[in-house]
């Protein structure tokens, strides 16, 4: 009864009923859905030699079938005299004496067991009597296995589901942290190898005219085993690459050496066995391919639940390339007024998109949990449940902070918080704050929006550039005054010749400026500060004017 492996306990069953007995010959036949034929059968007595002899194993003809048929103990003295008998097949040990015996799980007949050849004559009443006893028993026993199976298939179904959760918003957190495209890619496939297990991952992502003037797929981002090749390019045309990403339909392959028309050490991998690869679609634009090769330590090829797992992180995966790409190409032509635009539409899709999913797959799990029949399987939905209601939180501070107008109903230290938090789930270097400012009446809402946006800047500005271990921001009032201090210990810049060439800095400084403040820049090999003064309350107009005509305050 404490055997939860289902071959295990059905071996057990076998070798009890032989023991019982004194049977030479023991078998156990597991009925199909429609209960009208056996679709497994489990022998013990008979050796492998004889067995491949034997060939098809029965599928519930004859004798069998009428245990099916009529599920009560059946004794017999000689098999073959039965009237449903068909005889043996050729190499069939001979066998006389028979005993079945049904086994019934909840009510209902689950299969059968027969014994033959008891080595002291027929089977008698005692026999009968211990075989459905033991029947009994392996009902419950093979429930029990059968829970267990179901239940440990749940909660790696559920296990999986948070870590593709958990992949996701990560890649919605480095949408919402505003973190360079190649820095998302390399999020992407590092998260996408461990959600399927996988030896090596890359993505390829479409150049509509190549070097040759054609359709090509670049190599743009791998993690795992093998060689970085990027910057390879392949067709699009003849490549079940290009395939995959032209059809938006995703290929697991068995044999990838024959299946991939582009060999797989073309992408920096050597003897590849499987493969796994999945479209990049962002609203019908095709970007590109995700491709995973080989589960980890394993030869088996990717499943039909990997494949939809990886399906489902690509969707996000894709939404968080296009948003980058879109940054990228924005942020070398776009004034101040359209980044915060592109944030603003950043916010819509996560809304729209990611956090509709994810209150989908609450009621799914939820309807699933409804319909279960085992307690352990209802505590892992409850716990799957409860990661979703945590993980939506999460994004709807996300969409918040994205959006500084929605300051007036956080409040700047709580989007300063959160602002912190994502930083900490996807950057390496320890962060500490100190946020001290009153309840009531910080500053007005345009003075808290620039505060929010310089802290924002300065901390993607170090995960991006400055290669720091450590970051501490101060954020306080002083008086009248608003300030703001984020300060690294990287390598540091020259703010003097970055001053005309950095987004980000001009950004921040015209931010400042507009809003009646300073702002100071301090750099060296030893890291580099970052401070804003802002006055609490302030005429912007004076600011504006100061901008228009160029005259940045000399502190930088």
């Amino acid at each position: 009864m404490s055997e939860l492996d289902l071959d295990t306990v059905l071996g057990q069953v076998l070798e009890a009923a032989r023991e019982l007995t004194g049977a030479r010959y023991a078998a156990l036949g597991v009925l199909d859905a429609n209960r009208t034929e056996l679709e497994r059968f489990v022998t013990r007595g008979i050796d492998e030699d004889t067995a491949r002899t034997i060939g098809e194993l029965p599928r519930g003809r004859g004798v069998l079938g009428a245990l099916i048929e009529n599920p009560e103990p059946l004794r017999l003295h000689r098999v073959g005299d039965h009237p449903t008998s068909y005889g043996f097949p050729a190499g069939h040990p001979p066998m006389g004496t028979f005993l079945g015996v049904p086994i019934f799980i909840r009510g209902q007949v689950w299969g059968n067991l027969y014994l033959c050849e008891k080595s002291s004559g027929d089977f008698d009443d005692g026999d009968e009597t211990a075989i459905v006893m033991l029947a009994r028993w392996a009902g419950i026993a093979v429930e029990n296995a059968r829970l267990y199976a179901l239940a440990e298939h749940g909660r790696t179904e559920l296990e999986r589901a948070v870590r593709g959760l958990e992949a996701t918003q990560a890649v919605a957190l480095a949408v919402g942290a505003d973190i360079e495209l190649e820095r998302v890619l390399e999020l992407i496939v590092k998260r996408g190898r461990a959600l399927v297990e996988a030896r090596c991952v890359v993505i390829l992502l479409r150049d509509p005219q190549g070097e040759d003037g054609a359709e090509e797929l670049v190599l743009v981002a791998s993690a795992g085993e093998g060689r970085r090749m990027l910057g390879t390019r392949i067709p699009v045309d003849g490549s079940t690459s290009g395939e995959v990403m032209t059809e938006g339909r995703a290929q697991r392959l068995a044999d990838a050496t024959r299946q991939l028309r582009v060999p797989a050490e073309r992408f920096g991998v050597d003897g590849v066995r499987t493969a796994l690869l999945v479209p990049l679609i962002h609203r019908a634009d095709r970007l590109g391919v995700l491709l995973a090769f080989d589960h980890a330590g394993s030869v088996d090829a990717f499943s039909d639940d990997e494949e939809q797992t990886l399906k489902a992180f690509a969707a996000s995966a894709a939404t968080a390339v296009a948003t980058a790409q879109g940054v990228e190409q924005k942020r070398l032509s776009d004034a101040l007024a359209a980044a915060e635009a592109e944030r603003r539409r950043w916010a819509q899709e996560l809304h729209d998109e990611t956090l509709q999913s994810l209150g989908g797959l609450r009621m799914l799990l939820a309807s699933a949990r409804r319909s279960g029949d085992a307690d352990r399987l209802a505590a892992a939905t409850d716990e799957a449940i409860a990661q979703i209601e945590r993980e939506i939180t999460n994004l709807r501070a996300i969409i918040t902070e994205l959006r500084p107008a929605a300051l007036d109903e956080l409040g700047l230290a709580v989007a300063l918080e959160a602002l912190l938090d994502r930083h900490r789930a996807i950057n390496d270097f320890a962060l500490t704050e100190e946020i001290a400012l009153p309840d009531e009446d910080v500053a007005t809402p345009q003075a808290q929006a620039t505060l929010y946006r310089v802290v924002q800047e300065a901390l993607t500005n170090v995960a991006k550039h400055a290669g720091a271990s450590n970051v501490t921001v101060t954020v306080r009032t002083d008086g009248d005054r608003l300030t703001a201090k984020v300060a690294d210990d990287g390598g540091g810049f020259n703010p003097d010749t970055a001053r005309g060439g950095g987004f980000g800095l001009t950004g921040m400084r015209e931010r400042v400026l507009v809003a009646g403040g300073e702002l100071r820049i301090e750099s060296s090999e030893s890291g580099t500060t970052v401070l804003a003064s802002l006055p609490r309350a302030h005429n912007a107009v004076g600011s504006v004017a100061s901008l228009l005509a160029g005259r940045l305050p000399a502190s930088g």
